[in-house]
This record gives structure tokens, sequence and C-alpha cells, in this order.
């Protein structure tokens, strides 16, 4: 009887003891998928052992399946979320909520971090009022083909387009110069600029226009631009 019962429990064993061997030699191709696939992969086996494990009775199935069907839930949720976030106009959307405001002081235009992790301006471009995302990685300026068309910002026709690299794929984009950028105790004029065709993404203030500032600094958080001639201070806007 205890032989019988020995071999019963060797039995029982062996898919697990199989599922081990199989994590081990590999599960290391695992590592080199993305971390969605992966954990999708993870997530159908465990509700696949879980479901094995349960039909030979016991609560350690119904756990390990359990456990499955929440990774699932945690990755259908982190896919949705990537998705949304491949979209430009996300961040944009989701700044117009609302969100900390641009202020004035000692001649320094202050812009407090966002929500969404980005530092946000609310500026004049010809006159008509936009929003900006500072982009520090950005070697130049950026807008939209809607938001420039809006404020006169017409592509240079001396100058032949070019293919950018944006979130939502490759778009054509035109060289332009922007008259006058005004916002907070900074004004910049005659700025080169890209406008994105066809395109309502996030405009981006980039590196081109951060150069010509005195400086500028991250302070707790808070982005700090110190312009040569900073010019009259603005009521905060948002």
């Amino acid at each position: 009887m205890a032989q019988w019962c020995s071999k019963l429990r060797r039995a029982k064993a062996k898919p697990m003891t199989q599922i081990y061997t199989w994590l081990e030699s590999g599960a290391p191709w695992l590592g080199q998928l993305s971390p969605l696939f992966a954990a999708t992969c993870a997530a159908l086996l465990l509700v696949v052992v879980g479901g094995a494990l349960a039909g030979r009775g016991g609560q350690l199935g119904g756990a390990v399946r359990f456990a499955g069907n929440l990774l699932m839930v945690a990755v259908f949720g982190l896919a949705v979320m990537r998705f949304v976030r491949m979209d430009p106009s996300f961040d944009a959307a989701l700044h117009s909520i609302g969100g900390p405001a641009q202020t004035v002081s000692g001649g320094e235009t202050r812009i407090p971090l966002s929500a969404d992790g980005h530092y946000w301006i609310t500026a004049q471009l010809n006159g008509t009022q936009l929003r900006l995302m500072v982009d520090t990685g950005a070697t130049v300026t950026a807008l939209s083909g809607d938001v420039a068309e809006a404020a006169g910002v017409e592509p240079d026709p001396l100058r032949p387009d070019a293919r950018v690299e944006t979130a939502n794929g490759t778009v054509s984009a035109s060289s332009a110069r922007i008259d006058e950028l005004r916002f907070g105790s900074v004004v910049a004029r005659d700025l080169d600029a890209i406008v994105m065709l066809g395109t309502g993404g996030p405009n981006v203030l980039g590196m081109n226009f951060l150069t010509r500032l005195k400086g500028w600094r991250v302070e707790d958080g808070v982005l700090i631009l110190t312009p040569h001639q900073p010019q009259t201070e603005e009521r905060p806007t948002r």
C-alpha cells in the first residue's frame, strides 16, 4: 500500500517536474521578448498549469489559475495604456484638463512639472495662444500643421521637406521661421522651427530655443528659465 501511494505521489508531481525543467531550459528566451508578450506567455502558462492542478484536486491549482487570470488583466491594462500613449495628442489632452500654472518671479519664468511628467508652457505665437511641451531631447522647435496655419507660420519654399520620426511614425516636416514666441518673461524672435505636416500632435519647444536663454535649470521639479533681457512680467497662465 505504501509503495502504491508513493508511485501515485510521483505521478502527480511529474507534470510539475516537467514544467520546472521546461522553465529552467526554455525560460531564458522569454527575456528576449517584449515585456508585455513575456507577461502574456507567463499568464497563459499559469492558467494552464492551474487548470491542470485543479483537475487533480486541492487548492493550489485554483490559486495558480487565479494568479494567471490576475496577470492577464494587468497585461490587458498595460497594453491599453501603451496604445493610448502612442498617440502624441494624449499628452496635450491630459494637460488641457488642468495642471500647474507657469509663473514669473524675479525676471525668471518658473514652470512646474505637470502630472503627465512633462513641462508645459502657455505661449503667444505671433499673437496666437498655444501650448508647447518643453523637450530637451528635441534639437529644434516643432509645430503641428494646424497651429502653424492658425499662427501664420508658413513653410519655407526654398528649403526641402524632411522626414521626421514621431510617436505616430514618420511624417513630413517643412522648415519655417517663427516671427515671435512669447511667454512669461521670455521672448524669442526669428526662431527656426519645423512644421509637422498633416499632424495635430503636441507642439514642442526644442533646444534651439533653450540655448538662446541666459540659463535654464530644474529645481525641486520646477523648470526655471532665465532670459538675457526679462520682458514685462505676466500674470500666471493656465
